[in-house]
């Protein structure tokens, strides 16, 4: 794991956009093509407002979210609707937006046919993690009934989610071994409880710690706040 420290968000975002448009032009120049996949939540945020305006050959990019829940496009619960909202905006309009939901599917019957549309865009040349204070990373949940699976190097490009806590939407996710076979990883934590959950995640196993999996050649941001 390469951690590197801030000592405020925006200095935090201006260097990771400047390595994500850095790593997203050697793909495009390396294969005319870049698959770039993002966090949802409220993080990246100010990351995706930067990029928007970044020259970038945006066309030849397509973006698609880590995860999602199992909820409409336009709803305010939608990673969808977040990246397109904060991101495909100016410059970053031009980019392709992958939506990982299926209007008229059910979570199982859209997962295994959004498992056939995300593998097209495999592996992914830039990946951006979120991590919770529980060490889960896009819908890896600790725990999970459906975690086994998602780790399983068997499992598809996108697996269907129950989370423990029935009060949330069911949702996808991609697969451990689709993140994990990315070229480039950023993890962009922020705070300082989550510092002290990244440094604990090393030393865990991905059962108990779905982040670790993912941190062996990853780049750490952080910043206290």
């Amino acid at each position: 794991m390469n951690f590197l420290s801030y000592k405020s968000v925006k200095e935090l975002m201006r260097t990771l956009v400047k390595d994500v448009k850095l790593d997203l032009e050697q793909a495009i120049k390396h294969k005319n093509t870049a698959t770039f996949v993002v966090p949802g939540g409220t993080t990246p945020g100010p990351l995706f407002d930067l990029l928007s305006t970044t020259d970038i050959e945006w066309n030849k990019v397509t973006v698609f979210s880590t995860d999602e829940r199992w909820v409409e496009t336009d709803s305010p619960r939608s990673n969808f609707g977040l990246i397109k909202r904060r991101l495909l905006k100016g410059p970053a309009s031009n980019a392709n937006l992958l939506a990982l939901f299926q209007k008229n599917k059910n979570l199982i019957d859209g997962a295994h046919s959004l498992s056939k549309s995300v593998s097209k865009h495999l592996p992914i040349d830039v990946l951006i993690l979120g991590m919770g204070t529980d060490m889960h990373t896009a819908s890896l949940f600790p725990n999970a009934e459906e975690l086994i699976f998602a780790q399983s190097i068997n499992a598809p490009a996108v697996v269907p989610i129950i989370p423990t806590n029935r009060s949330l939407e069911p949702r996808v996710t991609l697969s451990a071994k689709s993140l994990e076979t990315a070229f480039k990883t950023h993890v962009l934590v922020i705070g300082d409880d989550k510092k002290v959950a990244i440094k604990k995640a090393v030393t865990l196993e991905p059962s108990s710690a779905p982040i670790s999996q993912f941190l062996n050649n990853a780049f750490v941001h952080w910043c206290s706040k």
